[in-house]
């Protein structure tokens, strides 16, 4: 779905909470809601409202009135209309492909690859990198990551999941040294080593596994260096 920002130009008073400005000035929303003023100086709105719950805007012939709020904070405008208009927006980032669907440019942006044309998204790890590949089956750009190994998976985790490919190369090799079980890989608010009998459970880090941690857990080599795959065990390095 196409998104869009609203433009609004007048001679306006401009209420922020308590504080009230009066000039010339042109406010945009944009799709999240949020709701910047800009008058003739510097880069800084001259007010603005983060992700408003609710913008209302009532137009007439001369004139019109912008509320918009927030828990506790509001922001309004009233006077004079001198101009107004609608914009079709997209993310924008680093060109890193092109969408297989509709040929538009493929851009990283805020954790996510996203299409400018049609709006597709996939969500990227934090310590991905896109590669110059494409997937054989479905056209989209493959994402390089170190979880454990070396993994080049499609961006579209429903294509090519890198859980799955993880689970494969690891899940029952690592035991827990708590009681010995296994320790399979799951997703719970990460990519997670759980043991299948204590419970015992630790997020798998962005790293290439090296020699085992005095403790038996796996070692690590990550960009701080080597870490355990207990974050908080003090034994790494201590062979």
């Amino acid at each position: 779905m196409q998104q869009s920002i609203r433009v609004y130009a007048g001679r306006c008073t401009v209420s922020e909470n308590d504080a009230t400005q009066d000039g010339e000035v042109v406010a945009l929303v944009k799709p999240d809601n949020t709701v910047l003023v800009h008058d003739a100086s510097g880069y800084q709105p001259a007010a603005w409202l983060t992700r408003a719950d609710a913008v209302q805007v009532e137009r007439d012939e001369g004139g019109f009135r912008l509320r918009a709020r927030k828990g506790g904070d509001s922001l309004s405008l009233s006077g004079e209309s001198v101009g107004h208009a609608e914009f079709t927006v997209s993310p924008a980032g680093p060109r890193v492909g092109t969408c297989p669907t509709c040929d538009a440019a493929l851009v990283r942006e805020r954790g996510a690859v996203t299409c400018i044309g049609c709006a597709d998204s996939f969500p990227l790890p934090r310590d991905a990198t896109i590669t110059d590949d494409t997937c054989e089956d479905c056209g989209l750009p493959t994402l390089s990551v170190e979880r454990g190994d070396h993994f080049e998976v499609c961006l579209d985790r429903t294509c090519e999941s890198l859980d799955e490919v993880v689970r494969d190369r690891f899940a029952g090799r690592w035991t827990c040294p708590t009681c010995e079980g296994n320790l399979a890989i799951e997703r719970n608010r990460g990519l997670r080593a759980t043991c299948e009998e204590c419970g015992r459970s630790h997020v798998v880090p962005s790293g290439i596994v090296s020699d085992p941690c005095a403790c038996g857990l796996p070692t690590f080599e990550t960009t701080d260096g080597p870490r355990c795959l207990d974050p908080a065990c003090e034994a790494t390095g201590a062979h």
